[in-house]
């Protein structure tokens, strides 16, 4: 939900409303933000009317994203704390720089920079050779979008081993922000129509031996593995930069390992 969608609605509900999506009860809420549980129950209800401070203290611990506090901010009647920059500001170099570093840093793996609807904002050179092999004109105009650059039969879908596991996993995370975010649910439904030859699971549940669920990708004559870890700004104050992410891929097995290093 944007901010300008509850300038005119109660804090109250939104925080309860988060409250439940995250699991959390008032009572362990009320633990984690160091008030009484009366407190928390009060305040979603409309009784009591929060401070900024408790706004923003218990948007914290039910860990909304920094947009939506904006938009608790806003229902409970305060000025937003988190500004936008675009990527060309030139407070925005710094932040640009050190995620280019990073990618720099990754060689020879590959690592790639993006938003929150996960559009590419800039990637090494072992993520544009590798993963954009075979793939069509049309999916790499920008803004490139990995989710679409993954799973779209004219993308990196035909090249993925494990493409039915591959595809839950990125359509349970959509699923996910998508509840939160209804800027995303056209992606979801675009996703979700793309065709997949291999049974999807409802659910992935990792086999007893998996600590992650690898990427296989076939290059050439080669299956290559990847494991994937997510790097985000946690402490940013602008939206821009809180809401990059870098994924990077670490090789999963010795055969990949050596394949990346030129050995």
């Amino acid at each position: 939900m944007t901010a300008e969608a509850v300038e005119r609605t109660q804090v109250g509900p939104l925080l309860a409303q988060w409250r439940r999506r995250r699991g959390v009860s008032q009572l362990e809420l009320s633990h984690l933000a160091g008030v009484s549980a009366r407190h928390v129950g009060f305040v979603e209800t409309g009784r009591s009317q929060p401070s900024r401070e408790m706004v923003l203290r218990l948007a914290e611990h039910l860990d909304v994203p920094p947009r939506e506090r904006n938009a608790l901010l806003l229902a409970a009647g305060y000025a937003p704390v988190y500004h936008e920059k675009p990527l060309d500001d030139p407070a925005m170099r710094p932040v640009l720089d050190a995620v280019r570093r990073v990618l720099r840093g990754h060689h020879p793996y590959p690592a790639v920079v993006m938003d929150g609807r996960r559009d590419v904002i800039a990637s090494n050179e072992p993520f544009d050779r590798l993963f954009t092999e075979g793939v069509a004109a049309h999916l790499l105009r920008p803004p490139v979008n990995v989710l679409r650059l993954a799973l779209h039969p004219d993308g990196m879908a035909p090249r993925i081993v494990n493409l039915g596991r591959w595809r839950g996993k990125l359509l349970t995370g959509l699923a996910r922000r998508s509840a939160l975010d209804g800027n995303l649910r056209p992606l979801y439904e675009e996703l979700l129509g793309y065709p997949c030859e291999q049974p999807v699971p409802e659910a992935d549940i990792p086999g007893p031996d998996e600590i992650m669920l690898p990427l296989e990708l076939r290059c050439g004559e080669r299956v290559l593995s990847f494991l994937a870890t997510f790097t985000t700004f946690g402490t940013a104050r602008d939206l821009t930069s809180s809401e990059l992410i870098i994924e990077s891929f670490f090789p999963a097995d010795d055969d990949t390992a050596a394949y990346l290093s030129g050995s």
